[in-house]
C-alpha cells in the first residue's frame, strides 16, 4: 500500500495526495477545479517556487487538472506522510511548521479550509429608511474526522483571535 497524505492546500477546489510510486518516487498530485485556471498556475507556481528547476506537469482530468511534480523531498517539507487515513493517525505540525504557522496563520487556514471546507457567500435583506437593501457576506464551513486536524484549525483561529 502505498504512503499518502492529503494536503492541506492553499487554494480552492483543491485536493491532493503524495505517492510513493512503484520507482521508489514520491509523487505530489494537487488536482485544481478547470473552473479555476488562475489556481491551477497558482498551485504549479508555488510548486515551482518550493522546488527551483521542477517542472509540474498539468494532466488533464474529467473537469479537473492535476498538478503533478517529483520531487525527492516532499517526505521533509509534509513530515506529517505516514501510511492510513488522516483522521486514523496523529497529524502534528513539526516545530519549524508551527514558526511559520505563528508568522501568519492565514496562509494555513486559508489552506485548511479550502481542502476540507467551503466558503460560501449568505446573503440578507433588511430595510433601511423605507427601502430593503441585500448585504452579502462570506460564511466559512469547516469538518473533519481528525481531532488533531481540528485542534489545529482552532489554534490557528486563536492566533488570530477569532473565536
Amino acid at each position: 500500500m502505498p504512503a499518502r497524505i492529503a494536503i492541506c492546500s492553499a487554494s480552492i477546489s483543491r485536493d491532493g495526495h503524495i505517492v510513493l510510486n512503484k520507482r521508489g518516487l514520491y509523487v505530489l498530485s494537487i488536482f485544481q477545479d478547470n473552473n479555476y485556471p488562475g489556481l491551477i498556475a497558482e498551485c504549479r507556481d508555488v510548486m515551482m517556487a518550493v522546488k527551483p528547476g521542477a517542472r509540474p506537469q498539468l494532466r488533464s482530468r474529467n473537469g479537473c487538472t492535476a498538478v503533478v511534480a517529483y520531487p525527492k523531498h516532499w517526505p521533509c517539507l509534509f513530515p506529517q506522510l505516514r501510511p492510513g487515513f488522516k483522521y486514523s493517525r496523529p497529524i502534528v505540525l513539526e516545530p519549524w511548521q508551527r514558526e511559520i504557522v505563528v508568522l501568519d496563520p492565514r496562509p494555513f487556514l486559508r489552506g485548511l479550509i479550502f481542502s476540507d471546507g467551503c466558503r460560501m457567500t449568505n446573503w440578507t435583506e433588511k430595510a433601511v429608511a423605507g427601502e430593503r437593501k441585500r448585504y452579502e457576506y462570506p460564511r466559512y464551513f469547516f469538518s473533519n474526522r481528525s481531532e488533531d486536524i481540528l485542534g489545529l484549525c482552532t489554534w490557528a483561529l486563536d492566533l488570530l483571535d477569532i473565536s
